[in-house]
């Protein structure tokens, strides 16, 4: 036996593999939370579950609604959950377009002020998760020191 010959392994039944694979039924993509409609997620997922994440914080529960309106600070038509927090402190969250992975902004106000600043929000995500935007929301308005004992 030549030293060419142990090197090369010997092939594989590349074929019979090719065949069971097609033979197999496509793998059913899972359905996802954020897959749903943007009118449907918000409502009926997001604004709970941020209320929730708040009050497990130690604060009461922000008064949150959707709504298309003018955005803080610069104009223009955009959906965003408007919240609020005893104080009364003011949130929004303004969405592009009515879908989760579009861009975000984010505004705030402390009682009997306007928002002066918008910032950008989780702009480095591709794929949002109700997750990440609860997480991320929770994290910012905590940062504030407007949610429980700081």
């Amino acid at each position: 036996m030549t030293r060419d010959a142990k090197a090369s392994p010997a092939p594989r039944g590349g074929a019979s593999a090719k065949a069971s694979a097609a033979a197999r039924p496509p793998a059913r993509k899972k359905s996802q939370l954020e897959d749903q409609p943007f009118a449907e997620f918000v409502p009926g997922l997001l604004i709970p579950a941020m209320a929730q994440a708040c009050a497990t914080h130690g604060g009461s529960a922000p008064t949150l609604q959707l709504q298309e309106a003018s955005m803080p600070v610069v104009g223009g038509r955009c959906w965003q959950i408007q919240g609020e927090l005893p104080g009364p402190r003011r949130f929004w969250l303004c969405f592009e377009k009515p879908d989760i992975n579009s861009r975000k902004t984010f505004a705030l106000a402390e009682s009997g002020h306007e928002p002066s600043l918008l910032e950008p929000f989780l702009i480095d995500e591709k794929r949002v998760s109700l997750a990440l935007l609860v997480a991320r929301l929770v994290q910012r308005l905590n940062g504030q020191k407007w949610l429980g004992p700081n």
